[in-house]
């Protein structure tokens, strides 16, 4: 318990910075990471570099705080550092900046965008962490045309309707109510954008009733960021090469009351995401609950890539009878870019299907996200009344929530935006969940609706986009068709 520990002077730290001993403060409690330093998957560097001060501004930037109770025994928790004491000028100079800028933030209260969170971003993360988050594959073409096909839908809006009260609420699954038709989607690492990482969106999701999606590899344990919150959490699967592993993450999906598993089946691999290989990576970031660690390599410190070999590459449709062996829980398959496959998800054990393309972070020239969902329209319109359809992938505005829904999405999924708020901690979460609220409240209305069953196809003209469509649902190019119809 830290009320029976010893009080620590800042002098008897600083006589421990050597790697025969070896002091580290983090969080006001004093370490000894002796033993354990020579062995720290990061290298042993960056441990000595801080040798006899204050890590705290370094470790909170990657690790969750439980991290080295779960990772040390209490034996190496030595003491708690002395109160109402001057730090040593030479601790704030060994500590990080995580900032690229120097200068204050913007006000939160001028950001009225989503965009403006984004530029705001751009300029206060740090340089690896603005490089993982707004990166994508290679040419970035997919990126842009998430956007841009969005962009290329108009809405036909009906007028004289009586739009004075809107309701956004919505419900999914059968049993779980959300009261705003969109959710955080799955995100690593959100520590790289503020300390509080996943728990300052849990907090502010759970403040404001807002779903959230969280990922394999978040910074914290899922019990951590479930911990004390009432909105619906949903788990984001990266099947593991050991199934024992999966099955003990779902065991605790099971325990804090995760509402619905979202399998990802779009990433065997991590796409060639350059802007992120080519910044070098702090060798001791780690996830909890995958259990890896980023690191360098000849290819760049892309932290994806370096940090994703843990997902197996054999999952295939087989092998959702065992996901469905070991949760009672609804699956949804995560990262669907075709028809077709949302064929196949129909004759499986799952209840929904997420149209993604991970954000275009994967394999560049798929498919947009809305792109597909017209797909479904016309060669499998079945699905929506067997399976709840999600999208993400390029959503920033209510207009794109709106478009979404108004062609069949039960509900979308936001990632970029939300990672760009957690700038400003739970405070940006929370003012960025008001915008996007508005801005739809805004469309709704705009459009003449105000519930959300009264969304349909016809409010939305997507003639520039229908030739971009394929039209059956094996390949478009005839002599080709019965070939692929055979290995679909």
């Amino acid at each position: 318990k830290m009320a029976d520990l010893p009080w620590i002077s800042v002098e008897e730290v600083e006589r421990h910075s050597k790697p025969e001993s070896c002091w580290l403060v983090v969080n006001t409690q004093v370490w000894d990471l002796t033993e354990f330093t020579p062995n720290h998957p990061g290298g042993a560097e960056v441990i000595y570099r801080y040798a006899g001060c204050d890590a705290t501004t370094e470790y909170n930037a990657i690790h969750a705080p439980s991290l080295l109770l779960d990772t040390l025994t209490s034996t190496k928790l030595v003491g708690k550092l002395e109160t109402g004491i001057n730090i040593p000028e030479q601790w704030r100079i060994t500590s990080t900046n995580n900032s690229k800028d120097s200068r204050p933030k913007p006000p939160l209260e001028t950001l009225i965008n989503a965009h403006d969170f984004e530029r705001a971003a751009s300029r206060d993360f740090s340089q690896k962490a603005w490089a993982y988050y707004s990166s994508a594959a290679t040419d970035l073409i997919t990126l842009n045309a998430n956007k841009s096909f969005l962009d290329r839908i108009w809405f036909r809006p009906r007028v004289l309707r009586n739009v004075r009260n809107v309701d956004l609420r919505i419900r999914i699954l059968g049993s779980t109510d959300l009261f705003l038709p969109f959710f955080v989607s799955p995100a690593a690492m959100a520590r790289l954008a503020h300390p509080e990482g996943e728990r300052a969106i849990a907090a502010a999701c759970s403040a404001k009733n807002v779903a959230q999606c969280v990922s394999t590899n978040a910074s914290f344990p899922l019990k951590e960021i479930a911990k004390d919150t009432k909105h619906p959490i949903f788990f984001q699967l990266y099947v593991d090469n050991s199934r024992e592993k999966s099955e003990s993450l779902l065991r605790v999906c099971h325990e804090v009351g995760v509402k619905a598993i979202f399998v990802t089946i779009d990433t065997p691999m991590a796409g060639k995401r350059e802007a992120d290989e080519r910044v070098r990576t702090n060798q001791s970031i780690s996830t909890p609950m995958s259990g890896v660690t980023a690191k360098n390599d000849a290819k760049g410190g892309g932290l994806a890539r370096t940090m994703g070999n843990f997902i197996d590459m054999s999952l295939n449709w087989d092998d959702l009878k065992w996901l469905r062996s070991v949760t009672h829980l609804p699956i949804i398959l995560k990262g669907i870019q075709s028809a077709a496959d949302a064929q196949l998800a129909m004759q499986h054990d799952v209840q929904g299907i997420m149209i993604s393309n991970h954000g275009a972070r994967n394999l560049d020239t798929s498919p947009p996200s809305i792109l597909v969902l017209l797909e479904l329209h016309k060669c499998c319109p079945e699905i929506f009344d067997t399976l709840e359809v999600y999208l993400d992938s390029g959503i920033r505005r209510g207009t794109d929530i709106l478009k979404a829904l108004c062609l069949g999405a039960t509900a979308v999924g936001i990632g970029r935006p939300f990672l760009y708020s957690l700038n400003y901690g739970r405070e940006g979460i929370e003012h960025l969940i008001e915008i996007l609220r508005d801005e739809l409240v805004t469309s709704m209305r705009m459009l003449g609706v105000t519930e959300l069953s009264q969304l349909h196809p016809g409010l939305v003209n997507t003639l520039q986009i229908d030739d971009a469509v394929p039209g059956t649902v094996g390949h478009p190019y005839a002599r080709w068709r019965r070939v692929l119809q055979a290995k679909v």
